[in-house]
């Protein structure tokens, strides 16, 4: 089980989970449970570490530091929510990353997990306690502390339970994945199943139940994931949540299932790139080492006979970093100028049904037309069709195309 922030807000809110984790040994489950900062907690204690010192990859860095404070928001939890479990006289126990241990690569900040043995935890829950994991954390081979990245408390949970060959119930503030975001579109509907592929797309489309990395995990160990909310009095029936699971699992798949938008989106323009063969390696070659994640990438033919123009998106907080970079190189690459636009957002479609349908495309691309929606870069992959568009019209996108492929229609 894996509670998140809001789940964890308060006293009250713990003596909640303690509740749903009570009820849960009492049918007979043995537990480990992974548990987030409360809500807000590691906001603040990021904002503390850079008032003493920004944090500097390189010669003085203080990344490893920094992890050592902002881990400690989990630790916090962990504790509570093993007082509150013990005063309901059940045993439990807090267990901290490095004590499993979670043995994660040296990336500080961003790191990864490298191994869970699971024999130690694993044995303690064969006792009947119930193990409390704080999320987000981990432990390099040298022994020291290190955190996982933003939403890095899903991947903890996936992990621990891949360690554990367990099923993973991850309980948030909403109760599961819908066929897009409800503020922006209240006809979305709860999805009782989501294959894997599908989950992965949406998560790194823009739907922010779940964080990437931990699909990726689940994908990879085959783990049973279900999305519940945490803001109920009573346990979930098996009908309940959404579950993630293998495509096969899913009886009726529909063409589309889910619509997904992000405004973490940058649009650079390289005009006038010489037409010549490796241009275009040399200029991804510089941002990948810079390591710069590119998504769309569109290249067409300048006015110039002999120029083309190149457009790709990065994450809106890169833009900077990516706008420097090919300045710097402008000589040395040829082109004639740059532009840099934020005004963006990507709007997605998301299905394993398109990989046996014909004419996924066009409903999409006539259904933004309709509402005179101009495209301004596509990209696809078998099971998703991305688009960018004008931020402005990014939620008349998003209800457009949930119409149009019937999303909105009853299960």
């Amino acid at each position: 089980m894996k509670f998140g922030g809001t789940s964890m807000a308060t006293p009250d809110r713990i003596r909640r989970v303690a509740a749903l984790i009570a009820a849960e040994a009492a049918a007979g489950k043995k537990l480990a449970v992974v548990v987030s900062a409360m809500a807000g907690k590691t906001n603040e204690l990021v904002a503390w570490a850079d008032v003493l010192g920004p944090s500097a990859q390189g010669v003085g860095s203080v990344d490893d530091e920094a992890d050592v404070v902002v881990a400690s928001g989990e630790q916090v939890t962990s504790g509570l929510l093993a007082i509150a479990l013990r005063s309901q006289g059940l045993r439990a126990r807090s267990w901290m990353g490095w004590q499993i241990p979670i043995l994660t690569d040296d990336s500080h900040g961003r790191a990864r997990i490298v191994d869970i043995p699971g024999e130690k935890l694993g044995a303690a829950i064969d006792t009947g306690e119930i193990a409390i994991v704080p999320g987000f954390q981990g432990v390099t081979s040298d022994g020291r502390i290190t955190t996982l990245g933003r939403g890095g408390s899903d991947t903890s949970a996936v992990a621990v339970a891949a360690a554990l060959k367990a099923a993973c119930d991850i309980y948030t503030d909403v109760d599961g994945v819908y066929t897009t975001d409800p503020r922006i579109e209240p006809k979305a509907r709860r999805m009782p199943k989501i294959s894997y592929e599908e989950m992965l797309e949406m998560a790194s489309l823009g739907a922010k139940v779940l964080q990437t990395r931990s699909v990726e995990l689940a994908m990879a160990h085959r783990v049973p994931v279900r999305v519940l909310s945490s803001f109920v009095e009573t346990l979930a029936g098996p009908d309940e949540g959404t579950l993630i699971c293998d495509e096969d699992e899913i009886v009726e798949k529909r063409i589309v299932s889910g619509v997904a938008m992000s405004r973490d989106e940058a649009k650079i323009t390289l005009f006038g790139v010489p037409d010549r063969i490796g241009v275009t390696a040399d200029v991804f070659m510089r941002l990948a080492d810079a390591k710069l994640n590119i998504d769309m990438i569109v290249q067409s033919n300048a006015r110039q006979a002999d120029r083309t123009n190149l457009i790709f998106t990065v994450g809106r907080r890169d833009a900077a970093a990516a706008e420097k970079l090919m300045r710097d190189a402008q000589d040395a690459i040829g082109f004639e100028e740059i532009r840099v636009d934020q005004d963006v957002c990507k709007v997605s479609v998301v299905g394993v049904g398109m990989k046996s349908h014909a004419g996924v495309a066009r409903t999409m691309f006539e259904a933004l037309a309709e509402k005179g929606i101009s495209l301004q870069a596509i990209s696809t992959s078998e099971i998703k069709i991305s688009v960018l568009i004008h931020q402005d019209y990014a939620e008349l996108a998003v209800r457009a195309l949930h119409g149009a492929y019937g999303l909105d229609a009853a299960a």
